[in-house]
């Protein structure tokens, strides 16, 4: 690439979807410096603005995993059911853990089942396989293209993926899908 076409492409204005998403972030990290500070005093302020400006400027430059989001009226009420079904089934599968480990007489049958998402952004993927991962009994081992490889502490016998997706990923693929392409 000659130096003429990568400064004419360094100069090129962010679509206005990007500078959106800028401006929440940048109005997100400056209300959360306030809310962690618990201060308006000028100096707290000025430099909240300052991080919350360098934060916002690192991340949108770096990548567009942001760019998944969907800018909605009705993404944050999504994303509060997404979090409550995630604790939820959280719970369960800690309970479901413990007695399983205090109760040694209980089935474990660990398997690999495929599940496959209708996410379609790099976001909403990765949201998906940590919010699998992060509940006890399931691992995302792998994730190629809409495919997820999970690792299941119980996993019927001669379950196919259709089912796998639907014990494994249905309800936070349902509700992260409300905020996340």
């Amino acid at each position: 690439m000659d130096p003429g076409a990568r400064h004419a492409k360094s100069t090129v204005a962010p679509s206005p979807r990007t500078a959106r998403v800028a401006a929440i972030l940048l109005g997100a990290t400056v209300l959360l410096w306030l809310l962690l500070t618990g201060s308006v005093d000028t100096q707290e302020l000025i430099a909240g603005l300052l991080v919350a400006a360098a934060a916002t400027a690192l991340s949108t430059s770096r990548g567009a995993i942001v760019g998944g989001l969907r800018l909605t009226p009705a993404a944050p009420l999504h994303m509060l059911v997404y979090l409550w079904v995630f604790f939820v089934a959280l719970i369960k599968s800690n309970l479901d853990v413990a007695r399983r480990v205090l109760a040694p007489s209980l089935p474990i049958n660990p398997g690999v089942v495929q599940v496959r998402t209708g996410l379609t952004s790099d976001l909403g993927r990765l949201l998906l396989a940590n919010s699998i991962t992060l509940t006890p009994g399931t691992l995302t081992v792998d994730m190629e293209g809409d495919l997820l490889l999970i690792h299941w502490i119980n996993c019927p016998p001669d379950v196919d993926m259709e089912e796998a997706t639907r014990l494994i990923a249905a309800d936070f693929e349902k509700h992260l899908a409300g905020f996340v392409a």
